[in-house]
């Protein structure tokens, strides 16, 4: 362990003597504002590596998930089983958010991601063990908690904040790649004839001692955690002074409050904030509704449905760019009606009978939320970062999204218990989409009514 430690200071050392902070400014301040810079030129080698860790580590979480769902078949548990995962993953985010952001800012961000990557393997490894598939998920969670400030709060820490956009941007857009491939890569490794030939391959002189589909998907994902570990202990140190951990559970519970309130009383974090929480919310229904629909709808088996699920994928990642490339922080109040547009696409799913229409479908619906979300996920940045810092900010945005996503995946479970159609559940689950987005559009009209604070919003490439 020295010997890691001592690696990675050299790495840092050397990062720090060559990319401060200011010289990634003079090399970015010559890109406008509605420009759309080649990664290449705005990410400097620390960025990349950010990148690489943030996605083999997503990478593992999305084949996981179909990994999971695919032993709970096996299992024969009952079908409000699947969406429950989600629920196990989320209750980490909710339960914990008073201490994973003070957790985040009380050391340096690649410290916190090499540790939580270990907790997700030990998920990982509990399931391997037989574990029950929602415990082990729930450890999982656990990780990706932890993980999550310190993955999103470094943005902050390392770049200005007129570049958020344009970071968010490519950040979720490798973000989605990683869950295209991950849905895809779990799709294909549960094929009958794809996992007999892996399985018949043997290390020579070496018994593995795995047997079973499960338990090859389970090594393969633990592989997974491990590549991305080896990326966090080379993520660049951004010099930010850390808040010491405070041990009173008490104080750390009221601090969290009170960030909590800072953000849902500033008036454009309450905005931003209300997008990004029901986009989460939907979101991860949105999972386990299209594998349902496709079951139904298209008789497609889990194993092409979770590849279905890569389309929409795929259109969040082309919103995302596009996002980048066309919207500042100053415009990105404007892309909320695409919500309410994104609504209506979903509830006309119901129609759909064909594969062929449902791609462009999808890649539609995932077009529109990625277009929305990135300059949505920026502006929260922003207004966390200046109220209460990067860590704290984060983990008020994750109790309050994965809340929502705790919360729409349990009733989703309760309408596939009481064997409500899937049409039917779609069509509720556009209309709520469309009037939770109606109403944050009236709030922020009232809002800038009241101040123009969309106005003081910086857009200066310079």
């Amino acid at each position: 362990m020295p010997a890691v430690i001592g690696t990675q200071n050299h790495v840092r050392g050397l990062s720090s003597a060559g990319q401060g902070f200011h010289d990634i400014n003079r090399q970015l301040e010559n890109f406008g504002p509605g420009g759309f810079p080649h990664p290449a030129r705005l990410m400097t080698l620390g960025f990349y590596i950010i990148m690489a860790a943030q996605f083999f580590s997503a990478l593992a979480d999305n084949v996981l998930l179909i990994a999971a769902i695919a032993i709970l078949r096996d299992m024969q548990a009952p079908s409000e089983y699947a969406p429950l995962l989600k629920t196990s993953f989320t209750i980490s985010y909710v339960v914990l958010a008073a201490f994973v952001g003070a957790f985040a800012d009380s050391m340096p961000k690649w410290r916190v991601m090499f540790i939580s990557n270990g907790i997700k393997l030990a998920g990982c490894a509990l399931m391997f063990f037989d574990v029950h598939p929602l415990v082990a998920y729930a450890v999982v969670g656990l990780g990706a908690a932890t993980y999550s400030p310190a993955k999103y709060g470094i943005l902050t820490e390392y770049l200005p904040h007129r570049l958020l956009v344009v970071a968010n941007g490519w950040i979720e857009g490798l973000t989605v790649a990683a869950i295209i491939l991950g849905v895809v890569l779990g799709g294909v490794l549960i094929e009958p004839h794809v996992a007999h030939r892996l399985l018949a391959f043997d290390l020579p002189l070496i018994d593995t001692g795995i047997d079973t589909t499960a338990e090859m998907n389970l090594a393969i994902i633990g592989a997974l955690y491990l590549v991305a570990a080896l990326f966090n202990l080379y993520v660049p140190d951004t010099g930010v002074d850390h808040k010491p951990l405070k041990k009173n559970p008490v104080f750390l519970f009221h601090e969290f409050f009170h960030c909590l309130r800072l953000l849902w009383r500033d008036r454009l974090g309450q905005i931003s904030l209300a997008v990004t929480t029901l986009f989460w919310g939907a979101g991860a229904t949105l999972q386990f509704i299209v594998i349902d629909w496709s079951k139904t709808a298209l008789g497609l088996d889990l194993s092409h449905a979770s590849q279905l699920q890569g389309v929409v994928a795929v259109g969040v990642a082309l919103g995302a760019v596009l996002a980048a490339r066309l919207i500042t922080l100053r415009k990105s109040v404007r892309v909320i009606p695409l919500g309410i547009a994104m609504g209506v696409v979903v509830i006309l799913m119901i129609g759909v009978r064909s594969t062929w229409l449902a791609v462009p479908m999808l890649v539609l619906v995932g077009g529109l939320s990625g277009f929305f979300v990135v300059p949505m996920n920026a502006l929260l940045q922003h207004r966390g970062h200046i109220l209460m810092g990067a860590g704290h900010s984060i983990a008020v945005q994750n109790f309050n999204e994965n809340l929502s996503i705790l919360v729409m995946t349990t009733v989703y479970s309760l309408l596939v218990y009481r064997q409500l159609s899937i049409n039917w559940i779609i069509v509720l689950f556009g209309l709520f989409v469309i009037g939770a987005m109606w109403l944050v559009q009236r709030r922020f009209e009232a809002n800038q009514h009241e101040y123009d604070d969309v106005a003081h919003l910086d857009d200066d490439p310079h």
